[in-house]
């Protein structure tokens, strides 16, 4: 099924929703132990300005069908930005936290703040794959391509997930669902494992820390809150959120966003 909407870490989504389209669509049975969904952006700006698009992301991998050349982005650690000109489309493939593990062979965080050309990472397959769903206006023909290709990649199509991929992806909901849990050492013991194979787990399958997991779900919640508008009450949600005080969430904020939150939320 495919579904429209922002989705959280788009910042200024209603703006957004007048310069693109934003549709996603689950995987199929075969590729939901690696994939979250797809996602395919189409915007038609002849005649306007270019549009500059900001991002929060998560912790997850994407493999990116784009001209002039496909690419797999890790975990971005700051904000995302894309310019968007003129009439295109893209189709993404986000995986789950662990999920591009298996396709990879290697860690994660060899990715992360990167963007690799897909054909450096899988050879010339790539651009059949990126002419097909490119050159398609059918969102779900797109994804059947993409999910085709994704499958064509694994070591080995027919074998079990490894467990440790679904372990992983669960901790990653298990933090992101748990707005009580703020430090390292906590998510540990909810968990039930070590510090060390946390931090291990997380540079190895999922290509961030489990400190920047934690952040970056509060700065979600603080972002999603912000483009409700004005009159809240920071104060109250810096505690909420388990900031020391309200500065140091408007630091955190200001840092990564580039804006105060209260400035964010009245622009």
């Amino acid at each position: 099924m495919t579904t429209p909407g922002m989705g959280r870490g788009v910042l200024r989504p209603a703006v957004a929703a007048t310069k693109f389209e934003l549709l996603r669509e689950e995987p199929g049975a075969a590729a939901a132990p690696y994939v979250e969904f797809y996602w395919m952006v189409r915007w038609d700006l002849r005649g306007q300005p270019p549009h500059e698009q900001k991002v929060l992301s998560h912790p997850n991998v994407h493999l990116v069908f784009e001209a002039p050349a496909t690419a797999v982005y890790g975990v971005q650690r700051g904000v995302f930005t894309r310019v968007l000109r003129d009439r295109g489309q893209v189709l993404g493939i986000k995986f789950r936290p662990g999920g591009f593990r298996p396709l990879l062979g290697s860690p994660v965080a060899d990715l992360a703040d990167r963007a690799v050309p897909a054909t450096e990472l899988f050879g010339p397959a790539v651009t059949e794959a990126e002419r097909t769903i490119l050159g398609a206006s059918d969102v779900s023909a797109m994804v059947a391509t993409a999910e085709t290709f994704l499958l064509s990649l694994l070591p080995d199509p027919d074998a079990a997930p490894d467990p440790v991929t679904a372990e992983v992806a669960a901790m990653v909901d298990r933090i992101t669902a748990s707005p009580a849990l703020f430090r390292v050492d906590q998510v540990a013991d909810e968990l039930g494992v070590s510090v060390r194979r946390l931090q291990r787990l997380f540079a190895e399958h999922v290509g961030a820390s489990p400190k920047w997991v934690l952040r970056r779900a509060r700065l979600h919640e603080a972002a999603a809150r912000a483009d409700q508008g004005v009159g809240i009450d920071w104060a109250a949600l810096a505690a909420d959120l388990g900031y020391s005080d309200q500065a140091h969430l408007t630091r955190d904020f200001t840092a990564t966003v580039g804006a105060p939150p209260a400035r964010y939320a009245g622009a």
